[in-house]
């Protein structure tokens, strides 16, 4: 399950890649990475849409607290992948409640190192530890929300 899952994050990485730099339609993006990851198993398949889904809905939401922790780095100036990584590791641990805090920052790091810059790690590293500290207060934040 936990390499599954991993799987499911680079996926839905691609996806909010995707949807956030061309604009393409959610489900379509959501459905085409499906069909061309057939063998993902269904709890997989099912978190990476509700990956997908969620931090799109709260993506402004994640965005103000990613501003609070990095305000040397304006958000729509951050790389999409970075971002996007951010905005992904805040759903995981705040939202979804599936995911202890650790483990998420530590997916987010190493889509960091698979996906991003030489400097993303250190930087999503920093930015998520400095969240984690709030890490209470972003979920009853977040809780009306979803």
């Amino acid at each position: 399950m936990k390499r599954e899952r991993r799987r499911a994050r680079g996926l839905a990485l691609q996806a909010l890649y995707e949807i956030d730099s061309v604009g393409h339609p959610t489900e379509q993006v959501i459905a085409r990475h499906l069909e061309e990851n057939a063998g993902l198993g269904d709890d997989a398949a099912e978190f990476l849409q509700r990956l997908v889904r969620g931090t799109l809905a709260l993506g402004m939401a994640f965005d103000r607290l990613i501003a609070s922790c990095a305000p040397a780095w304006p958000v729509e100036e951050l790389a999409l992948v970075d971002r996007n990584i951010l905005r992904m590791a805040l759903w995981d641990f705040a939202v979804s409640g599936e995911t202890p805090l650790k483990v998420a920052i530590n997916e987010a790091v190493e889509l960091a190192k698979r996906y991003g810059s030489d400097s993303a790690p250190r930087f999503v590293n920093g930015v998520l530890g400095t969240l984690a500290e709030r890490e209470d207060e972003i979920r009853r934040l977040l809780a009306p929300a979803h």
